[in-house]
C-alpha cells in the first residue's frame, strides 16, 4: 500500500500552490514531506506555466516545524546534523535560489523549521490568527534553516536574539508591526489574498523579477562596488528582454503593460 502524498500541487494561472499536506500533525515535516516538497518546487522551477509560487499549510497550522517523533533517543545529534544536511539545507537553498518569487500563506502556527520555510521565502502574507513561534531554544537547539542568517535580516539582530534564545512567539499583528511579515489578513481571506499576489507577481516581467530576487540575495554580502557593477550586468540583461521594449511602449501608449 503506497504513503499518502504529504504535498499538493496545484497550477491555475501561472501561480502554482504547494500545500503541506499532514494537517493532522500540524503539517510537521518528516523524510517524505522534505521529498515530496523539494520535488514540487522542482516542478514549478522547471516549467515555464509557473511565474509566482504560494507556498501554505493544510488545516490549522502553516508548519509547525521537525516532526520530533522522527527523532530517535539515542544517537539524535548525528541525525540532525545529516537531516539538515540532506533535507532542511536543500529546501531552504531552492526557496532562496529558484528564479520566481515565493509567497508564504501562513495559516495557524509557524514554529521552529516551519517558520524558518517561511522566513526563506519571497514574500509573507498571514492570516489574522497566525502564530510564528521561534521555537528551538524550547528543547534546547539552536536556530537552523537559515533562521540565523535571514531572521537578523527581517527584524534587526537585538529582536532576533531576543526571538532566538527565549524561543519567542509573535502573533500576526506583532509580526506585521516587526517587519517579518508583509500583509496581515483575516483568515478567510488569506490564500485568496496570497494568490492574487501571487498573480500580479505572475503577469509581471519575468525576467526582471528574478534579476531583482538575485540581485537582493547578493546584496545580502557583497560590497556596494560589487553590486554597483552586478547591477549594471542584470540591467543590461533586462534591458535586452522583449519586457523592457513592452514596457516602454506600454507608458507611452498610456495602458497596462503586457508582459510576456
Amino acid at each position: 500500500m503506497s504513503e499518502q502524498p504529504t504535498v499538493r500541487y496545484e497550477l491555475a494561472g501561472g501561480v502554482a500552490t504547494i500545500t503541506l499536506d499532514r494537517p493532522e500533525v500540524f503539517n510537521a515535516l518528516n523524510a517524505q514531506l522534505h521529498t515530496e516538497l523539494l520535488a514540487a518546487l522542482r516542478q514549478a522551477e522547471r516549467d515555464d506555466a509557473v511565474r509566482a509560487l504560494v507556498l501554505t499549510g493544510a488545516g490549522k497550522a502553516f508548519c509547525s516545524g521537525q516532526d520530533l517523533r522522527e527523532i530517535p533517543a539515542q544517537g539524535a545529534a548525528h541525525m540532525i546534523g545529516e537531516r539538515l544536511r540532506q533535507s532542511y539545507n536543500p529546501l531552504v537553498a531552492k526557496l532562496r535560489g529558484i528564479p520566481k518569487p515565493v509567497i508564504a500563506a501562513i495559516n495557524g502556527v509557524a514554529a521552529g523549521a516551519g517558520l524558518s520555510l517561511a522566513v526563506a521565502c519571497d514574500l509573507r502574507v498571514a492570516a489574522a490568527s497566525a502564530r510564528l513561534v521561534v521555537a528551538f531554544a524550547r528543547i534546547g537547539l539552536v536556530p537552523d534553516c537559515g533562521m540565523s542568517y535571514l531572521l537578523p535580516r527581517l527584524v534587526g539582530q537585538a529582536r532576533a536574539f531576543e526571538l532566538a534564545a527565549l524561543g519567542g512567539e509573535l502573533d500576526a499583528p506583532t509580526a506585521l508591526q516587526w517587519g517579518l511579515v508583509n500583509r496581515l489578513v483575516p483568515d478567510e481571506e488569506l490564500l485568496p489574498a496570497a494568490q492574487a499576489l501571487a498573480d500580479q507577481l505572475a503577469h509581471g516581467p519575468a525576467t526582471a523579477i528574478a534579476l531583482i530576487k538575485r540581485s537582493l540575495e547578493r546584496a545580502q554580502t557583497a560590497s556596494l562596488e560589487q553590486m554597483l557593477e552586478y547591477e549594471a550586468e542584470a540591467q543590461q540583461v533586462a534591458g535586452g528582454h522583449p519586457d523592457f521594449a513592452e514596457g516602454v511602449a506600454a507608458f507611452r501608449e498610456k495602458r497596462a503593460p503586457r508582459f510576456g
